[in-house]
């Protein structure tokens, strides 16, 4: 199966890109986030913004997932009402 990059519903800050990024690469989130920071820094702050949140509008957020053993509940039948 291809692996497909999403934003992190479990490991967010802001909006999940970096945790995104992290769970895609099998990385420490934490790392990546110094990284950015530093880069952020070097790069006087602008286009690193400017990235992420370019960033956070392309990379979609993972879909949601229903297993075939989850089953919805059955509605309640009505009662009989009489006036």
């Amino acid at each position: 199966m291809k692996k497909k990059l999403y934003k992190s519903e479990n490991d967010k800050v802001v909006a999940g890109v970096i945790g995104g990024i992290a769970e895609y690469f099998d990385m420490d989130a934490s790392i990546l986030r110094i990284v950015y920071i530093l880069l952020a820094v070097v790069t006087a702050i602008v286009p690193a913004i400017l990235g992420y949140i370019i960033a956070a509008l392309i990379i979609p957020n993972k879909p949601d997932v229903v297993h075939m053993d989850h089953k919805e509940p059955e509605p309640k039948p009505e009662e009989n009402k009489t006036n």
